[in-house]
C-alpha cells in the first residue's frame, strides 16, 4: 500500500505575513511527518485570509524552512472552510479516494473526518498535541467545533 499524502489545514495569517500558532503547529507537524518518512507529500491547503500571504503559501514556506523539499509540497489557495479545503485539495491526491493524513488540531479532527468521509476520502488524521496550548483557548475552539460538527451533522451533503 502506498504512503497518504499530508493535507495539512490552514488557519489564521496575522498582520505582517507572520502565521498564528496554531498555522505554525500544524505545519511544524506536517513537515515532521513528511521528514519521518510517514506521507509521500504534502498539500498545503488554505486560501487567502485578512492578512497575506495565503495560508497554503505560509504553510509551504514553514515546510520548506524544516527541510521538506518544495517539489514534495503542492498548494491548494484557494479554500476558506475546512469543507472547500478537503474538496479543493481532493483533485490533486494521487488517488482521490485516499489515503490522506488531515493534519488539524485535536479539536477540529472530528469535522475533518467528516467532510472527508462525505467526500469518499480515506483519512486518518494527525495533531500537533495540545502542549503549550491555553486551556481557555482550548475550551473555546472546542465549543465552536461541537457547534460546528452539529451543523455539519444535520446539513444536507452537496
Amino acid at each position: 500500500m502506498s504512503k497518504p499524502t499530508a493535507i495539512i489545514l490552514g488557519a489564521a495569517v496575522w498582520p505582517g505575513g507572520v502565521p498564528s500558532p496554531t498555522l505554525r503547529l500544524r505545519a511544524e507537524h506536517g513537515a515532521r511527518l513528511y521528514l519521518d518518512g510517514r506521507v509521500s507529500g504534502i498539500i498545503a491547503s488554505g486560501g487567502m485570509g485578512v492578512h497575506p500571504p495565503a495560508e497554503a503559501a505560509a504553510i509551504r514556506d514553514i515546510c520548506i524552512n524544516l527541510g521538506v523539499p518544495e517539489q514534495a509540497i503542492q498548494l491548494e489557495d484557494r479554500s476558506t472552510t475546512t469543507s472547500r479545503n478537503l474538496a479543493f485539495s481532493q483533485p490533486m491526491l494521487p488517488d482521490p479516494t485516499g489515503p490522506v493524513v488531515i493534519v488539524t488540531d485535536l479539536y477540529h479532527l472530528p469535522r475533518a473526518h467528516l467532510v472527508a468521509r462525505r467526500l469518499g476520502m480515506r483519512a486518518t488524521g494527525a495533531h500537533p498535541g495540545l502542549k503549550g496550548r491555553s486551556p481557555w483557548r482550548l475550551l473555546k475552539m472546542s465549543l465552536r467545533e461541537l457547534v460546528a460538527l452539529a451543523w455539519y451533522l444535520i446539513r444536507p451533503q452537496r
